[in-house]
């Protein structure tokens, strides 16, 4: 990627109040006072005070504009940096950086604000990462995993291990070139003793990739069972509004429904799926169909069972039809309708019991 044009573009998303053109490099001091005009111009006498000017347009006219001038190396990007903020909205701030690319700038690449700081020295690779975590972050929890990221603690805690490492590399190399030299060489016990615990500790960030990735994207829980066993009802009730339309008539949902809760700071995937049975129902059939689809891309599943019905039946029903290898969570459903403390067979399975209607049991599942 070319490092020495001036770069520029919109920083901002469309629809705001402000738009800000940011525009990097060595021409970036110079670009910025051909497109934008004030009492002051932009120089290192007067670096990082925000002005008050005028951003000329590619054509006629102008918006009233601040802008600030930061002097590298002390910059996002380690380099000369000039940031124009002008009214917000495509037209304007489109005419204002078609103005700043006419004046000599070139447009940037996605990601080249942060590639340059990465090359500059101003960030490391898990910090870039994070970055662009942090933009997409779609949770709470996944912003919260991107910022400690972005402040560089998965990346000090790598640099660590691989400062041992060379260490480790060094006194290696050097017993190779001085097999003779009798030097204070660290025993060989000491030495595989710290390798294990550099191996101890990069396992462990490596498993902490999952929980990373689950935040960072979700994860796809598939609603499943027999008709008429209350998986629509939970649907609802996980999202906190009437999405799925619920009856006593079994097969009512006939397609699968896709939406996306928060649980527990965590985006969740869910699908509703048409009850799975033996029909004779052409749209019902194909529902079904879809069910299985959904059931076979799971990576978890909430299989709903109805304690009113035959738990026997339903238990049956379930390891014929779910997928063995897919993390499930069995739920009795509809322990209203039930004696207390009934017994209900065993699934080998995590298992809750709930009511959506008494809405009762629903902590102990988010637990699950």
């Amino acid at each position: 990627m070319n490092t020495n044009d001036t770069i520029a573009a919109i920083c901002t998303g469309t629809g705001g109040a402000i738009a800000v053109i940011r525009i990097s490099g060595a021409a970036a001091g110079e670009i910025g006072n051909r497109v934008w005009h004030g009492r002051h111009p932009l120089e290192r006498s007067r670096a990082r005070l925000m002005m008050l000017g005028t951003a000329q347009f590619a054509g006629r006219g102008g918006d009233l504009a601040l802008a600030v001038y930061m002097p590298g190396p002390n910059s996002y990007t380690g380099e000369d940096i000039v940031e124009i903020q002008c009214h917000g909205g495509n037209l304007t701030a489109g005419k204002v950086l078609e103005a700043t690319l006419k004046a000599g700038a070139r447009m940037a690449a996605p990601g080249e604000f942060t590639y340059r700081a990465f090359i500059n020295g101003k960030m490391d690779l898990t910090q870039a990462e994070a970055v662009a975590d942090i933009i997409n972050a779609g949770s709470n929890m996944a912003l919260l995993l991107a910022e400690r990221q972005n402040a560089g603690i998965l990346g000090r805690r790598l640099g660590a291990l691989r400062q041992q490492l060379i260490g480790i590399l060094a006194e290696s190399e050097s017993r190779l070139d001085f097999t003779e030299e009798d030097l204070d060489w660290t025993p060989g016990e000491e030495t595989a003793t710290a390798l294990r615990a550099i191996h101890h500790e990069l396992q462990l960030i490596l498993a902490s990739r999952q929980e990373g990735a689950v935040l960072r994207n979700g994860i796809r829980v598939v609603i499943a069972g027999r008709p008429n066993a209350g998986k629509s009802s939970l649907l609802n009730w996980l999202l906190g509004f009437d999405r799925a339309i619920v009856t006593a008539i079994p097969g009512t949902t006939r397609d699968t429904l896709e939406e996306t809760a928060h649980l527990r700071g965590i985006p969740v995937h869910l699908t509703d799926t048409a009850g799975l049975r033996e029909a004779d129902n052409l749209i019902e059939n194909l529902g079904i169909d879809r069910s299985r689809k959904s059931l076979s891309c799971a990576e978890v599943v909430l299989w709903v069972l109805d304690a009113s019905s035959v738990p026997e039946a339903e238990v049956s029903e379930m390891h014929r039809r779910r997928p063995d290898t897919t993390p499930t969570i069995a739920i009795w459903n509809k322990l209203d309708l039930i004696v207390p403390d009934h017994p209900l067979p065993e699934t080998n399975l995590p298992t809750v019991g709930i009511s959506v209607v008494q809405q009762t049991g629903m902590t102990d599942l988010l637990d699950e």
